[in-house]
């Protein structure tokens, strides 16, 4: 079955607990952390993950657009999350490897992201360990981006990896994702979506992401 993580980056959060409440009929709750440093925007921290936590029972899919994440995961799944996923383009290979570790050792799911000019081949260093590979089909640090379709190969190419190496991780794309869009992720191979203003913009939430699943 398709899963669908809606990106609260398009909640409103003055709102946020009303704003999570209403996609409870998808899978996971997509956390966007930005720290202005590995991308050109701020978003939310640690206190507002563990906020989140106290209010939903839905798996907490954070994902770490952070300088050398693996100084802060061990404390994000302190907080509360479920999933956990960094950037390869954001240290060392040595330090992305520490930091799945850690993750595991905490007992949550890791997963490792690629940006648009990020080759699929570099995550093949991480794919034994990687419970969820994350496709950005955007820039990451903002949301609302136009869907970038020329990277459906890569995510097919990622596809072919997990089907030979590691057939129980998950493909997930992040990035413009809307009913149209979610129909190439799928045929190309992933099998979790995210989706931030297609969802928070449709008058019926639980039917857009009903829509989405395919």
């Amino acid at each position: 079955m398709i899963k669908i993580s809606p990106s609260i980056l398009s909640a409103d959060f003055a709102n946020l607990q009303r704003d999570i409440q209403r996609i409870e009929t998808a899978d996971y709750v997509h956390v966007d952390v930005m720290d202005g440093l590995f991308v050109p925007n701020l978003s939310i921290g640690i206190p507002v993950t563990s906020s989140i936590r106290k209010v939903t029972d839905m798996p907490l899919d954070v994902h770490l657009m952070i300088d050398r994440p693996v100084r802060y995961v061990e404390r994000f799944c302190d907080a509360g999350a479920d999933i956990v996923t960094c950037h390869v383009e954001a240290d060392t290979e040595e330090n992305t490897r520490e930091a799945l570790r850690k993750i595991h050792a905490k007992g949550k799911k890791a997963g490792v992201v690629v940006k648009p000019k990020t080759p699929a081949s570099a995550v093949l260093p991480f794919i034994d360990e990687a419970d969820i590979i994350l496709v950005m089909t955007v820039e990451p640090g903002f949301g609302g981006q136009k869907f970038m379709a020329d990277m459906m190969p890569k995510v097919s190419q990622i596809r072919q990896y997990i089907d030979a190496m590691h057939p129980a991780c998950e493909l997930e794309v992040d990035g413009g994702v809307d009913s149209q869009t979610a129909k190439l992720c799928i045929a190309a191979g992933a099998n979790v979506l995210v989706a931030g203003s297609a969802v928070y913009g449709a008058e019926d939430i639980p039917a857009r992401i009903k829509e989405l699943r395919g």
